[in-house]
Formats: C-alpha cells, structure tokens, sequence
C-alpha cells in the first residue's frame, strides 16, 4: 500500500520568463512559491501562459531567464528525465495494447523496483484509485474516467516530489468530472502530494485547490483561496473569469477609515475602499449577492424583470436597470416575482466589491 509522501516537494519561480521566437512571451517574469503537501491551480484562458508554466515544472520547456527551485534545488537546466516528477495528461497517454496493471507497472520497470515490488506498488497504486480487480483489463474496455484514474495511478505509483496535471478532466462529462476531481483531490489530501493542476474551468478549480494562481497575458493576476479570488478578487478581470460577476461602474465619493462610501445610480453603498480613492470606479457583485425586492425601496436600483429560469434547486433572474443588465440566483424556487414585474435590486452586505481596472 503506498503510504502519505515524504518526498513532496515545494517549487518556486524565480523570475520566470519564457519567450518563443523572437519576441512572442508566453510567460512573463513570473514569480511563485507553491508550498510541499499542497494543491495550488494554474487557471486561465487559453493562450495565458499556464501550460507553458506546468510544462517548464517538468522539464518539457525550458525558461528564457529566470530560475525554477524544486525541493530549494535549482532545476532551470535539468531535462524531464532528470527531475522527480510525474505528469497526467489530457489525453491519458495509455499504451493501448497494454493491460491497465501494465500500464500502472510501466514507470517502475525503469525505478531500480523488482518484479514483485513492480506489481505490488502497482496494484496498491490501482487500490488507491478505486480500480483493484481491473489490471488484466485494456484501456478500451474502460470508462474514460477509469482511464484517466489510470492515468493517475501510474504517475502515483513512482511517488514523485511532484505532480502535474495538465487538463486532467476535459475530456469527461460533466457528472463524471465532479467525481474524479473530487478523487483527486481525496488522494492529494491522503498521500500528502503536491500537485500542481492546469484547468481553465473555474468551477474545477474552486473546488480542489488549495490555491489558486490565475493568470492572464502571461502574468499571475491574482493568487490566492478560492475564498479570496471568488469574494475578493482584484481586478474586472478576476471578477469575470472566476464564476458569474456583475460589473457596473459607480463612483467613489468618499473614502475614510478604510470604507468607500460608492453611488450606482443613486444607490449608495459603504464597502471596504480597497485603497481606492474617490473617482470613477467599477463594482464587481456575484450574482448571489444580488436581491430582488418588491418596488419602490427608497435605497436600491430600480428595474424590470426580464428573464426567469428554473434550474432545479434554484430561480436565476435577469433584470434590466438603467445601470446594466444584472444577474440574479435565488434558492427561494418559489418567488413571486416574474417577467414584466417592476422591483428594487438590493445587494447583500458582504456582497459588493470595488474593483481596480
């Protein structure tokens, strides 16, 4: 049975730079330090430098400048081979004429492991991904989801400082995407890994990480929780790429002790200024945070409903101000507001953000 690592490893990004070409950056003077035993996203959209990241932590790219710290060993210079590190790919990269044990065995045939430690750690490797009793079978006569468990289970199997994961759960459908991220991350959790995981879904990377760096243009636009990125995030961009946001723009008149006291539209609001000073400004709000009340509420924006949809467990709104058009959910799958209905839109104390450009 494999037990919880003592090899996990930090990493750390010096300066990071990576350029193809004459002058296209894929990675931009990047900095970053990912703790040993954690599971930290590189999330972003396509083109923002991530995969280039993760693929520069395995010795697949090498940078233009800067230094990258594995364990505090410098590993700029180091190819793959040279590195203690595993990767699970998109596309799984089974041998398809391989059985699932074979191909869990293949890494350790070439780790100095005998025969029998070979199958042993293989099968304990199959155990931990919930797939014993299926090693004499091929990749073909499996779900996608067991083969990328597969997948997982031949890079755990050689217990590398590091894990990679670039785009692990792309492939699969929604419902089996929530069950592997979740068995990722259960395994993260009880072997004590580092992982470092690539996805450009905010939802999948909300719901495994430790951290989460995003990125965008190839810099690091905000790291921090999931907690901080989706309540806090710093930017319009932030705001927008990790879950729903309304963004409005509304101004500051005030700002003392910390507090802001903001204007959209005639409706004033106190929000923590965020070192903002008084001037245009935007307000970023989850659309959870937004409320629909009955019209005419003296403090609120003034709107007509124009959309209502029943998703299940809960009603999502779209109501039309003067300001924008906002979006609104509520568990309340029984409200009485419809389309047509004159409201006042109100949001929740702890809801709105000011947001930098």
């Amino acid at each position: 049975m494999l037990k919880p690592s003592s090899k996990a490893a930090s990493v750390r990004f010096e300066g990071v730079t990576k350029i193809y070409g004459t002058d296209v950056k894929a990675v931009d003077n990047v900095s970053l330090d990912i703790a040993a035993g954690t599971l930290v996203t590189l999330l972003g959209p396509s083109g923002c430098g991530k995969t280039t990241t993760l693929r520069m932590i395995a010795g697949l790219e090498m940078p233009t400048t800067g230094r990258i710290l594995i364990a505090d060993t410098d590993v700029t210079r180091l190819p793959a081979t040279d590195r203690d590190v595993s990767m699970v790919f998109q596309s799984y990269a089974l041998f398809p004429h391989m059985s699932v044990l074979e191909n869990v065995s293949y890494g350790l045939k070439f780790s100095g492991f005998n025969k029998a430690e070979t199958r042993e750690r293989a099968l304990a490797g199959l155990e931990i991904v919930g797939l014993s009793g299926y090693g004499s079978r091929l990749p073909s006569e499996l779900s996608g989801g067991q083969q990328q468990r597969v997948a997982v289970a031949r890079a755990l199997v050689l217990e590398p400082q590091v894990l990679l994961f670039d785009e692990p759960l792309s492939n699969l459908d929604a419902k089996l995407r929530r069950k592997v991220r979740e068995d990722i991350r259960e395994i993260q959790q009880n072997l004590g890994l580092t992982v470092v995981y690539v996805t450009h879904d905010q939802e999948e990377a909300l719901a495994v990480s430790d951290r989460i760096i995003v990125m965008n243009n190839a810099v690091i636009a905000q790291d921090g929780t999931p907690r901080d990125l989706y309540e806090a995030p710093a930017s319009r961009f932030v705001a927008d790429f990790i879950g729903e946001a309304n963004i409005l723009e509304c101004t500051i008149n005030a700002v003392k002790d910390g507090l802001a006291e903001a204007e959209v539209g005639g409706y004033k609001l106190k929000l923590p200024a965020r070192d903002m000073q008084p001037g245009s400004a935007y307000l970023g709000v989850r659309p959870n945070r937004v409320e629909i009340a009955k019209a005419g509420i003296k403090n609120a924006l003034p709107g007509t409903i124009i959309r209502k949809t029943y998703v299940g467990n809960h009603l999502e709104y779209t109501v039309k101000t003067d300001q924008a058009e906002l979006f609104a959910t509520t568990s309340d799958v029984d409200s009485a507001f419809n389309v047509a209905d004159t409201v006042s839109v109100i949001f929740s104390d702890r809801g709105p953000v000011l947001l930098a450009e």
